[in-house]
């Protein structure tokens, strides 16, 4: 299993920018943990929200914005 960040505009148009990262993770709490490092930059790059894959499998979509 890989796990990876899908980078998406509010409601959901997937972004496909070349300068932004394509990590992938061993694990979920790989992948959460590098999000939590780097969600400031990816707002900044106008990702306004994500969602984790396993393969190719959503498990769950994440608001960047503000609370």
């Amino acid at each position: 299993m890989a796990w990876s960040w899908r980078y998406e505009k509010e409601g959901g148009a997937v972004l496909e920018a070349e300068d932004l990262p394509a990590e992938t993770f061993p694990s979920r709490g790989d992948a959460e943990s590098w999000l939590g490092e780097e969600w400031r930059d990816l707002r900044e790059a106008g990702v306004e929200q994500v969602s984790l894959l396993e393969d190719e499998r959503v498990q769950y979509t994440m608001s960047l914005g503000e609370a």
